[in-house]
Order: structure tokens, then sequence, then C-alpha cells
């Protein structure tokens, strides 16, 4: 009588045991699935170009054509190329919104391809003329640059709208965001 009492909770605790393991088991399977979910999405954000700027907009000096010539200092911060990188370009003597993309057209210039850890440079000239009419407080200039680059994982872009601060002689960014 002993040994079938004996073998019956030799049996329900193999039992208990089995179905601890077996829960165990399921619940570390659960977990890698959820493992590889993060790993999905580190990599698709990780392993990308992430185009920007390094510096800020400076003037670079005034031509003989009666221009200021501005640059900005673009940036891969990412781990992969940016196959191509297109500077789109636009200035404007009322304020500017984001949606000038969709609605007029744009000045723009192929920077070409930008490596990791690559900087670029993108150049825009200002006619001297209205420089001085916003000097005099009788002009205003707002300027909308849209740096659009592809990957193999697709498209994104970094875009800024400034506004001319005649003081500093630079540009006050107003906005700025990444698609």
């Amino acid at each position: 009588m002993e040994s079938i009492e004996t073998n019956f909770w030799f049996e329900v605790s193999k039992l208990i045991v089995e179905s601890l393991i077996v829960i165990l088991l399921w619940k570390t399977v659960k977990d890698y699935g959820e493992v590889g979910k993060l790993s999905r999405i580190q990599t698709k954000q990780r392993f990308r170009p992430w185009v920007g700027p390094c510096s800020g907009i400076q003037l670079e000096s005034v031509t003989e054509e009666k221009n200021h010539q501005f640059v900005i200092t673009l940036k891969n911060f990412g781990e992969t190329p940016a196959t191509s990188v297109v500077a789109k370009f636009a200035r404007k003597t009322e304020p500017l919104t984001r949606d000038i993309l969709k609605s007029e057209k744009t000045s723009d210039f192929n920077l070409g391809p930008l490596l990791p850890n690559m900087e670029k440079r993108y150049w825009f000239f200002i006619d001297s003329d209205l420089i001085e009419r916003v000097k005099l407080d009788s002009a205003k200039i707002f300027i909308y640059l849209y740096f659009m680059y592809e990957f193999d994982g697709g498209k994104s872009g970094y875009g800024l709208i400034s506004r001319y601060d005649a003081s500093s002689n630079s540009f006050i960014h107003t906005d700025m965001w990444v698609d």
C-alpha cells in the first residue's frame, strides 16, 4: 500500500515538474519572439542613414555679384550611406510653412551620396540689396531648406524653416523636422 501511495505522489510531482518545464519553455519562446521584434525595429532605425546639419547657417562671403553667400554643413550621422542627397531651397519675404514642398517650386541641387560620418556643404545666395532692406527693417527674409535622401530601406528627409536676423547676421530656425 505504501508503494502505491509513494508511486502516486511520485507521478503527481513528476507531472507538476513537467508542467512547470513546459510553462517555462513557452515563456522563453514568447520572450525570444519579443526580442526578435525589437531587433527588427532596432535594425530598421539604427542601420540607416541619418542626414542633418552639423552646423548652423553661416555667412560665407559677399560675392562680386552683390550676393551674400551662406553655407550649411550636412553630415550623415547614421551607420549606412545615403545613396542620393538632394537639397531643396526656397526663399520668400513672407513666412513659409512645410507645405511649400508640395505647393511651390524649390531650387533643387543633387549633393550626391553621403557616406557614414561624411560631411558636405550646401551654399545658397541672397541678394545683398534684400539683406540691406532687412537691416533697415523694411523687409523680412524666410528660407526653406529640405534635405531629402535615399537609402536601401526607402526615403527620408530633414527640413528646416528659418528667418534672417539682421542684428546677428544669421538665421534663426523657426521650424525643424525629420521625415
